[in-house]
């Protein structure tokens, strides 16, 4: 009996060992075949030191021209008369290849943004799944510290602990805004992440481990902004868009 059982201890513990290994796998090739859709958004102007200014990330989708990142990220002021450009970055490593980008749709509401370059590049493609389930596992890939040692993605995993509406009620009636108001009136329902993420990973696409679908936005700044100033500095928590506002602009930027 004794035999038997150690039997059945050993072939649970090589099962999980192998299951385990199995997902990593997985994963580890989603990331290959997502990073080359990865993009950092920023700006470009040659006679700057550095000439180049990584703002956040973005992804590539529809056609390949066109790349969605939040508003915000994009929602800057560019110095026309000393030949600044909006540009995305493309590539790894310290000499990224440098495109020039012009913004072709932008919702504030949503922290939305779709951007237009001449280049063709790899897409990722976007779910059509209509909500995501709380406890389900994702990962995200961007560029939280910037590009201080060049364009390197990281990627993060994070569970959605919980779908929730992104304003909160104020504790008292003073620290209430008509935009507030407006908010909780017509709740926009994010995706909560068991994740830390950083400003410079606002625009990087959650996506899904198995096959690389886009299931969200991160977004580092707005949400929080919006949700948290009731709060004392939270740490480990992200928040996503829902992907179905940005096949909504993206269908009705290019008619699709």
């Amino acid at each position: 009996m004794h035999r038997y059982s150690w039997a059945w201890l050993g072939l649970i513990l090589v099962t999980g060992l192998s299951i385990g290994y199995g997902q990593a796998s997985e994963l580890a090739d989603t990331v290959s075949a997502v990073k080359p859709s990865i993009v950092g958004i920023g700006t470009y102007l040659p006679g700057r030191r550095p000439p180049s200014r990584l703002l956040g990330t973005g992804f590539v989708v529809g056609d390949g021209h066109h790349v969605a990142t939040n508003a915000h990220v994009v929602d800057i002021e560019i110095d026309d008369r000393k030949k600044e450009q909006l540009v995305v970055f493309v590539g790894i490593g310290n000499s990224p290849r440098v495109i020039q980008a012009k913004i072709v749709a932008s919702e504030p509401q949503h922290d939305l943004a779709l951007l237009k370059v001449s280049d063709r590049l790899p897409a990722m493609r976007l779910s059509n799944r209509k909500t995501v389930r709380e406890g389900e596992n994702y990962a995200f890939t961007g560029f939280p510290l910037g590009a201080v040692l060049g364009l390197y993605p990281v990627t993060h995993r994070g569970m959605i602990s919980s779908i929730t509406p992104m304003a909160i009620p104020a504790p008292s009636s003073g620290q209430l805004t008509a935009h507030k108001i407006q908010q909780l009136r017509q709740p926009l329902m994010v995706y909560q992440l068991d994740a830390t993420a950083y400003p410079g990973n606002s625009g990087s696409p959650l996506y899904d481990p198995d096959d690389g679908t886009v299931v969200g936005i991160l977004n580092g700044v707005y949400i929080k902004s919006t949700k948290e100033d009731v709060l004392s500095h939270p740490s480990g928590i992200s928040y996503a868009i829902p992907v179905r506002y940005l096949r909504e602009l993206l269908a009705r930027q290019t008619g699709g």
